[in-house]
């Protein structure tokens, strides 16, 4: 396995691989001074270097980065994650230690379930989305494409929260968050709308 970015998210990133006793073969960083990290190598061309997981947090750096490789990725799942048989966690997706996702939930391509979060029964995230340490998403959430949901929000039963809104570290959403909104506080109220 290769990871795409060698910053402090690829060092958790490591710890989930070496944990699961999945091989990892080195990084890809743009920065040319970047030679190594924890003692791996770090290259700077992806030439046929396959499986990568992109380990940077940003979701839009993400999807471009995703959109541009052409190549096969994996997923990374930590031993200490509980996870249903029935969850769906599609490619390029880190599930960190200690989360936590329950039954029928369906999550897309190349989010970060981070530390210690929950994610309740029939829950959807879509793709690029980044649920921070310790964010309660309860039951039949929908989370839209490109969303950053901040540390420790917790969020009600059935919400929906629209693509590439921002929920701010510490909130408590009880209504829908119309897309491209930055929300915050308890309960979340829209700051301001994303251009």
């Amino acid at each position: 396995m290769y990871l795409y970015g060698a910053s402090g998210h690829a060092k958790v990133i490591i710890d989930i691989l070496n944990a699961c006793g999945i091989v990892i073969d080195g990084l890809v960083d743009d920065n040319k001074e970047q030679t190594d990290l924890l003692g791996y190598p770090v290259y700077h061309e992806v030439k046929d270097r396959s499986p990568f997981i992109i380990s940077i947090g940003n979701n839009e750096i993400r999807k471009r980065i995703a959109e541009r490789l052409k190549v096969k990725f994996g997923t990374a799942v930590h031993p200490s994650a509980i996870i249903s048989s029935s969850v769906t966690i599609k490619e390029g997706t880190v599930v960190m230690q200690g989360a936590i996702v329950q039954s029928c939930t369906r999550i897309g391509k190349h989010c970060i379930i981070n530390t210690g979060a929950s994610v309740d029964h029939e829950c959807i995230i879509d793709d690029f989305v980044h649920v921070s340490p310790h964010c309660t998403l309860c039951g039949n959430v929908h989370v839209g494409e490109g969303c950053w949901i901040g540390a420790g929000t917790t969020v009600i039963p059935g919400i929906q929260i629209g693509e590439k809104a921002t929920v701010a570290a510490g909130s408590v959403v009880i209504k829908d968050v119309p897309a491209n909104a930055v929300v915050a506080g308890v309960p979340a109220k829209v700051l301001r709308m994303k251009e």
